[in-house]
């Protein structure tokens, strides 16, 4: 069945719901995981204006610390419930736009058999308008995708 499961995360309640799930299945399975973040690059984050370029290479290197260190919480953390599990666990981080693209090239990379995420479970015309990426992976990937609620 399955033997090595990408399970994506943005650290949001719902995704570590979905961790936690993910390493349940590996661990019944005896299977591997990895966990991965996608880090959006300060180019797509950035929506202000500065007075002088001083101010944005500040801003900048704010920034990739904090994303760095929210990174390595939610990787940290999945890190230590997959060892009290007992279950083999690799951990990624992309730096990526398209968190939907970055998740099938890190899956198709590290040769996974099955994705497993959480859908955000936005509904009408949101669902329409913001997409969904849980959505965009359904759409795209050739790994079969597991999709907890």
């Amino acid at each position: 069945m399955y033997r090595n499961i990408l399970i994506p995360t943005d650290g949001s309640p719902l995704a570590e719901q979905a961790v936690d799930q993910g390493l349940a299945l590996a661990k019944a399975l005896g299977a591997k995981v990895t966990v991965l973040t996608v880090i959006e690059p300060f180019e797509v984050m950035r929506h202000f204006v500065v007075a002088d370029s001083a101010q944005l290479n500040e801003t900048y290197a704010m920034y990739e610390r904090e994303a760095d260190a929210h990174a390595d919480r939610i990787l940290g953390s999945a890190t230590e419930r997959a060892s009290a599990l007992g279950v083999t666990a690799a951990t990624a981080r992309v730096q990526s736009g398209y968190p939907s693209d970055a998740i099938i090239e890190t899956a198709t990379a590290q040769g996974a058999d099955l994705i497993m995420m959480a859908s955000h479970g936005r509904k009408g015309v949101a669902a329409v308008l913001i997409g969904s990426e849980t959505m965009k992976v359904l759409t795209h990937s050739r790994i079969p995708v597991l999709v907890l609620r």
